[in-house]
């Protein structure tokens, strides 16, 4: 069976080993490997779950290797909330899940930084070369520094946040209209260098670029087929705009103010490749629209080798590993 609503789902993976085999399927398309020594011959521990490796005597479950590593939440729940989140077009919060699947808000919380690091992709191909331009813009996210508590302006004032954006995030965008998908980072800062520094990691040399006129984007000519729009003249040009960039702009800020209402900067990344997976995942190439089923596992298949733990998403030691 392969469920295509949230109310199928939930019955689907009642039961454990469905979890187990859904995930497992997912995991190893080719065939279930041990982990620790990549070896394929195995034989399954039915009454523990897991499987023991012949050629290194290892026991591991489905979860080794995985965003759900060590976590005593059952399966079930887990791609309930992977179901909810990939498939929410606006996001869903942690007090919803938690209500949802009956876990506590914090431990709600937590699953969903980890899942949304499994929706991060980490391609290695560079946007543009092909037939189609990439629109290129920069936008800012956060509240203003008049209305934040104190203690919170302080940190932010010492952060050294200046001129127009000061007190918001910095964010740069990158829109492949051929692929149709969608690359964003947050930044430092603004300048020259840091704009273009991303540019050239994430675009094919010689591609068509469309940008605003901000002198950081001057010079890209250097390296690309580049062209302008005045803004303060017009919005389109042709075919030289950022619009479709301004639409996903306009979706992200709707996901941050209508469902989390308060991201902190150190977060933001992980909101954003959440709404970049479900932006570059609603439609596929051909123009038919990817069902709720095909982006859940689409999600599902990219949660092995990742891992966060809960004193890295709480800013108290290291940063999460992805390979």
């Amino acid at each position: 069976m392969n469920p295509k609503t949230l109310q199928q789902a939930i019955r689907y993976f009642s039961d454990e080993q469905t979890c187990i085999d859904t995930v497992a399927a997912m995991r190893w398309p080719k065939g279930i490997e041990c982990p620790s020594c990549l070896h394929k011959d195995h034989y399954y521990l039915k009454t523990q779950k897991r499987w023991k490796c012949k050629e290194c005597s290892r026991q591991f479950s489905v979860k080794l290797g995985t965003i759900f590593e060590d976590s005593p939440v059952p399966l079930d729940k887990w791609l309930t909330a992977l179901w909810m989140l990939a498939n929410c077009k606006n996001g869903v919060s942690s007090y919803e899940v938690a209500r949802a699947i009956g876990v506590t808000q914090k431990s709600a919380w937590f699953m969903l930084h980890r899942l949304r690091l499994a929706l991060q992709s980490n391609s290695l191909y560079k946007a543009g070369g092909g037939s189609g331009a990439v629109e290129i813009d920069e936008a800012f996210f956060g509240g203003k520094v008049q209305n934040m508590h104190k203690e919170k302006r302080v940190r932010y004032v010492q952060a050294g946040g200046t001129g127009g954006w000061s007190g918001k995030t910095p964010v740069v965008g990158m829109l492949d209209r051929e692929a149709r998908k969608i690359r964003a980072r947050v930044v430092p800062d603004v300048k020259r260098e840091t704009l273009q520094a991303q540019i050239l990691k994430n675009v094919k040399y010689g591609s068509s670029v469309y940008t605003d006129d901000a002198v950081a984007y001057d010079k890209l000519n250097w390296f690309y087929i580049h062209d302008v729009v005045n803004h303060a003249e017009t919005y389109v040009k042709g075919q030289v705009h950022t619009n479709g960039l301004e639409n996903f702009w306009s979706l992200f800020k709707r996901h941050l103010r209508g469902t989390y209402v308060s991201v902190e900067p150190f977060h933001l990344d992980r909101y954003l490749d959440e709404q970049v997976f479900r932006f570059n995942h609603r439609k596929k190439l051909t123009g038919d629209k990817v069902t709720d089923s095909e982006r859940f596992n689409l999600a599902l298949s990219q949660i092995a080798h990742k891992r966060l733990t809960y004193a890295e998403v709480t800013g108290k030691t290291g940063t999460a590993t992805s390979s």
